[in-house]
């Protein structure tokens, strides 16, 4: 869980002092491409707001946890080789989104959807497949601007500080269970046209029945595997 913003409550009229708690994380069901629904927790110290404009960046703070040695091959295109991660481990942007958070006075929880690719040339899809197990540390930074009712009930709208902040540490088996839903066992490679269309005309000159197939034809197990 994490927390960001102060929870003291304002005058009547006065700019909502908003803060925001990441409570939890889990696949969003029914959904047509894998994401990840974050509950998030939005205190206002209660105040009455009348909509929240809020952008979110989500970062994975890499330098927060620690590594197993089987993790080292599908993390050395990121950071490089171990013996250098004193320097070059660093954080990584996840995404960013837009989320309107609806009327509420007091507190309110919304879902804060963050879609998932598993096109391993995007560097945060890299870093959660290199991962087996454990958890990854997320900070939420949030902006936006925040509506609400003077005291005379004309609408007024402020800026969210740009030091509002949350943390959240999400299982790297979320991560998995939402990716598998919709690829289990599968993985996705990114190739030039041109490499396609040799790697099609190979596939048909052999008659292999599927691209598994043609590229275990063209990089032949090694014994002991």
């Amino acid at each position: 869980m994490g927390v960001a913003g102060p929870w003291a409550a304002g005058a009547a009229g006065a700019i909502p002092n908003l803060a925001f708690v990441v409570a939890d994380a889990a696949r969003l069901e029914h959904a047509a491409a894998p994401t990840i629904r974050f509950t998030l927790h939005v205190e206002s110290g209660g105040a009455a707001v009348r909509s929240v404009l809020l952008d979110t960046q989500i970062r994975i703070a890499a330098t927060r946890r620690a590594y197993a040695r089987e993790s080292d091959d599908r993390l050395f295109e990121l950071f490089g080789a171990r013996a250098d991660w004193s320097t070059t481990l660093r954080s990584l942007l996840w995404t960013r989104t837009t989320l309107v958070v609806p009327p509420f006075t007091g507190t309110t929880d919304v879902d804060l959807l963050v879609p998932c690719t598993y096109d391993l040339d995007v560097t945060a899809t890299r870093y959660f497949d290199a991962l087996a197990e454990g958890d990854v540390p997320l900070e939420f930074l949030f902006s936006g601007t925040v509506f609400y009712s003077a005291a005379d009930g004309r609408l007024q709208t402020a800026r969210l500080s740009w030091e509002l902040e949350a943390e959240y540490r999400l299982p790297v088996a979320v991560w998995r269970e939402t990716m598998d839903h919709h690829f289990r066992g599968t993985a996705w490679l990114r190739m030039d046209r041109e490499s396609h269309d040799r790697l099609v005309a190979f596939k048909s000159r052999r008659a292999l029945p599927t691209w598994a197939a043609a590229l275990d034809e063209l990089l032949p197990r090694e014994e002991g595997e």
